[in-house]
């Protein structure tokens, strides 16, 4: 992947050298495994496919929301209440933050709607894909009702007996990636502070030049589907129907409405199922209120179906070959052989274990550009040498941090690329520029995870949540220690 930039092909050898192993160089056998056995056994689970059909509606959803004109109705209304660049900046945060429900989803819908504010305030195409990527996969990674959610669940193997979303929901207070991430964009954006390549991008913008580099391929063709019918609420009411409709739709699988109390309906339920479902009445909710409103046409609908389906045909490879790699590397036992090797090592390296799963996740990730793949492989093997208690949990934690921060790290990451296409940013200027802020993060997590294992080390267990505001305040100080020697505020 780091040679050839190609997440498919390289994703794609390493299942087919797994499907060898297996089958004993075999080339009969090799074939036969990869593809029946690897492929077609994840498309054919029910798990799987309901995540991809997910995929597909949010997909549709996007482009009728766009097609209608809600995106530029949202536009326009935030160019009327949004007064500052911070503003701006912050408007577009917490949208990222309330489109919680799928990075992909994030990426494709906050991009479209906040660009024509951020570029009035002169934010640069830099910084608006910073927030969009800032706010997509931390946000979803740590969100119950996410299609991430599901996935880590998914990589729990039913044979542990080990409740995926109930252990998915202890992590969320020790992924320090995502929360930390958070965090930085907040005090990049309150305290004004850049640096790296982003400072020159912003105080460009801030002269008048939102791209920076010669190569601007979006400028002169931003197209806005202007449409005098279209009203701020066609973006903002299918949007909230789709998040109440899936947090329903969630419980009613893990038995709510069957006198399930909401936590525990919560920890039963089929996240594939239910966001297919909650995806699937909003999709039918959206049709009828556009009609009704006559904004949209049923020949315009029928479009956005295909249209919906090819926005996500990326993902949709990249989780099949990352699905079944995952598989390759379970039947070739990776779990039991790294579980044995930490076994037979001293005890004292457990301490260290949560900072060398971060760095292993982050490595993988950033190579295969793929957090979901990264986790699939990883979280297994986790498991094996950690089968319960809270060390287990925080093994999990590190391993989800990690993976989505070599994620943002990589140059062929989708949520990376689609990213750059939702700010409208070159590709190669929005890696250059987020790459000092992920690494600053990173850092701390790095120090953070290391606290962990020596506090359980010595027997401090009681104390482990502090590491979460000690991390905090060591990123609040690196980042005024950096705001120190860039000569204070960028703008007025």
């Amino acid at each position: 992947a780091l040679i050839t930039k190609e997440v498919y092909s390289s994703l794609f050898v390493g299942v087919l050298i797994g499907g060898a192993f297996w089958a004993g160089f075999k080339p009969e056998a090799t074939i036969l495994h990869v593809f029946q056995d690897g492929v077609v056994g994840v498309l054919t689970d029910s798990y799987n496919m309901g995540i991809l059909i997910f995929l597909v509606i949010l997909g549709v959803m996007v482009c009728m929301m766009n097609k209608a004109g809600g995106s530029a109705a949202f536009g326009r209304w935030a160019k009327e209440h949004i007064k500052t660049r911070a503003g701006a900046q912050l408007a577009t945060i917490t949208l990222g933050v309330l489109i919680f429900i799928d990075d992909y989803f994030n990426c494709l819908t906050v991009g479209s709607v906040m660009r024509p504010v951020t570029d009035r305030h002169k934010v640069s195409r830099a910084k608006l894909s910073y927030i969009i990527d800032a706010t997509a996969a931390p946000v979803c990674i740590i969100a119950p009702i996410s299609s991430w959610a599901a996935a880590v669940t998914s990589s729990v193997p039913e044979d542990s007996g080990i409740n995926g979303f109930a252990v998915f929901l202890q992590t969320i207070p020790y992924n320090l990636y995502a929360i930390l991430t958070l965090v930085m964009v907040l005090l990049v954006t309150v305290l004004r502070v850049d640096f790296g390549p982003m400072k020159k991008h912003e105080m460009n913008a801030i002269a008048g030049d939102l791209f920076t580099t010669p190569g601007r391929p979006y400028e002169g063709n931003e197209e806005e589907v202007i449409n005098e019918k279209a009203h701020v609420l066609d973006l903002i009411l299918p949007v909230a129907v789709l998040i109440a409709s899936c947090i329903v739709a969630m419980v009613y699988t893990g038995g709510f409405f069957e006198g399930a109390s909401f936590v525990d309906a919560f920890a039963a339920s089929d996240a594939s199922v239910g966001l297919v479902l909650g995806g699937a009445v909003t999709l039918v909710f959206t049709f009828i209120y556009y009609m009704m409103r006559d904004v949209l046409s049923f020949e315009e609908f029928a479009k956005c179906i295909p249209e919906g389906f090819q926005s996500m045909i990326a993902p949709i490879l990249i989780l099949t070959m990352a699905w079944t790699l995952s598989g390759m590397t379970n039947l070739l036992g990776a779990k039991y052989f790294v579980a044995d090797l930490v076994a037979n090592s001293a005890s004292a390296m457990q301490g260290f274990l949560p900072m060398i799963i971060f760095l292993v996740a982050a490595f993988l990730a950033f190579a295969t550009g793929t957090s979901w793949g990264t986790f699939s492989i990883l979280i297994p093997i986790v498991i094996g040498v950690f089968p319960e208690g809270q060390m287990m949990v925080i093994s999990i934690a590190s391993c989800l941090a990690g993976a989505v921060c070599g994620d943002h790290c990589s140059p062929i990451s989708d949520t990376t690329i689609m990213a750059s296409a939702g700010g409208h940013c070159e590709h190669v200027n929005h890696v250059v520029t987020q790459l000092p802020y992920v690494l600053v993060v990173g850092s701390v997590c790095m120090v953070g995870y290391l606290l962990i294992g020596i506090f359980k080390a010595v027997g401090l267990d009681a104390i482990v949540w502090l590491t979460l505001p000690i991390c905090i305040v060591l990123l609040c100080v690196v980042l005024f220690v950096i705001r120190t020697k860039n000569g204070g505020k960028e703008e007025i």
